[in-house]
């Protein structure tokens, strides 16, 4: 049977106390707190500290405006920053969802993806897991992984891509674009179905 902490300091103290010695059971008694307890406090090493959020928010929603016009809206269901780590970022682990006005009363685009990771000396978007962006023709681009180059406006991924509109479907691998999928390219183009032939 382990002796406790409390009972091992109990009669130690006793015989302390006997000997008058208050200075030596109070060496004793920390001794014994400090190696001999069963239940010790682990302390977090500093890196593990560092990789914790300095900012956690739920249900997060910002809005964006330029002379009192809406530019976007963004939201996600949790928001945590991270300003100790050795790249400063802000992560949305339960996805994120941002609705493109640009000064209009109607949506000009929209973007939903499950993960997303926002870097801010580059001011550069990691967009992850069903990635979707609709424009205000209705396009709408489909893929895994998608990068958003806020500062030049710029969204571009090396991965497979699909675009649907109503007239077509085209597939490939590589994609550039504006953000509202205006000016898009497909660098490596596999395939396209036209969906008007083929009712």
């Amino acid at each position: 049977m382990k002796p406790t902490c409390f009972s091992t300091r109990t009669r130690l103290a006793g015989s302390a106390f006997k000997s008058g010695n208050l200075f030596l059971i109070t060496i004793i008694i920390l001794s014994l707190v400090t190696f001999s307890c069963e239940n010790k406090i682990n302390v977090l090493p500093k890196s593990d500290l560092l990789t914790l959020p300095s900012l956690t928010v739920k249900d997060f929603e910002t809005v964006f405006t330029d002379s009192g016009r809406i530019q976007l809206i963004m939201n996600s269901p949790l928001m945590e920053e991270h300003k100790n780590a050795e790249i400063p970022n802000t992560e949305f682990r339960l996805g994120i969802r941002v609705v493109f006005y640009d000064g209009k009363t109607d949506p000009v685009a929209k973007i939903n993806s499950k993960y997303a990771n926002y870097t801010k000396p580059d001011n550069l978007w990691e967009l992850k897991d069903s990635v979707v962006v609709i424009n205000e023709g209705k396009d709408k681009l489909e893929t895994e992984v998608l990068y958003w180059d806020q500062q030049r406006d710029l969204i571009y991924t090396d991965r497979f891509v699909k675009i649907t509109n109503e007239d077509q479907i085209v597939m490939g691998t590589g994609f550039e674009s504006d953000a509202r999928l205006v000016k898009r390219k497909i660098k490596k183009v596999s395939a396209t179905i036209y969906l008007k032939d083929e009712e």
